[in-house]
């Protein structure tokens, strides 16, 4: 068997050591220094508070519109996390010894996007409540979670990528969102239609459509990003 024709092979023992190793070290750094979730909950808060005076509607309007503020608001606090995770690692002059470790650079991917999608889930246990006193919504149902869950492992997935790919950039800061939010489209408009049909009590067969399109998308996309991610930090 040629080396062409060799099959694909299983992560090798020290992978998920290494995986775990940039995950933590991602967690104890933003631990020291709160910049991420300090960043994202802020804003979102802030936006949240702006929306809140600003949508002036009857309260079945309210409701209606309530569902796309939220995943905005994650989308654009989003970005900040992203950026700063990689921007961190430039200014500290790390990148380079991540890259140079003597492990598979799709396990550097994995522990960043595991961490971002930790950052994530922190900001809206945070904002969440806060959400929903404002718009007077029961947001803590399984299937709505469940939905976040789906549109956050898509956004870290294709967010690490990209974020790894515009950080060299002296316009990263606009080159991020330029480059991530039109290949997130599509996670955000399923996000929201099926976050709408799952808290407006829509029947299953309305929801899950847009269930089953938001989790292939994760499956592909991330699975992209995880295999092409080493090409993307090459020199």
């Amino acid at each position: 068997m040629t080396a062409q024709e060799a099959p694909l092979t299983l992560p090798k023992p020290g992978f998920w050591k290494a995986v775990q190793a940039v995950f933590l070290k991602d967690l104890l750094a933003e631990w020291r220094s709160r910049e991420i979730l300090t960043a994202q909950i802020s804003f979102a808060l802030i936006v949240l508070i702006i929306f809140n005076f600003a949508l002036e509607f009857n309260p079945k309007a309210r409701y209606s519109v309530a569902v796309g503020v939220l995943w905005t608001l994650f989308a654009f606090a989003g970005t900040l996390g992203l950026n700063r995770s990689w921007s961190m690692e430039r200014e500290n002059q790390s990148m380079e010894g991540l890259l140079l470790a003597p492990v598979d650079r799709s396990a550097l991917y994995l522990g960043k996007a595991l961490a971002n999608l930790v950052f994530m889930a922190v900001t809206a246990a945070l904002v969440l409540p806060v959400y929903a006193a404002l718009y007077n919504i029961a947001l803590f149902r399984p299937g709505f979670l469940g939905v976040l869950v789906l549109g956050f492992v898509g956004y870290a997935g294709l967010g690490t990528l990209v974020a790894a790919m515009s950080v060299q950039a002296r316009t990263r800061d606009i080159l991020l969102p330029l480059l991530l939010f039109p290949l997130l489209f599509p996670v955000l408009v399923m996000a929201v239609r099926a976050s709408e049909g799952l808290l407006t009590g829509a029947s299953w067969e309305e929801v899950a459509p847009w269930l089953r399109f938001l989790l292939a998308y994760d499956v592909i996309f991330v699975t992209l990003a995880f295999l092409g991610f080493g090409y993307v930090v090459e020199e």
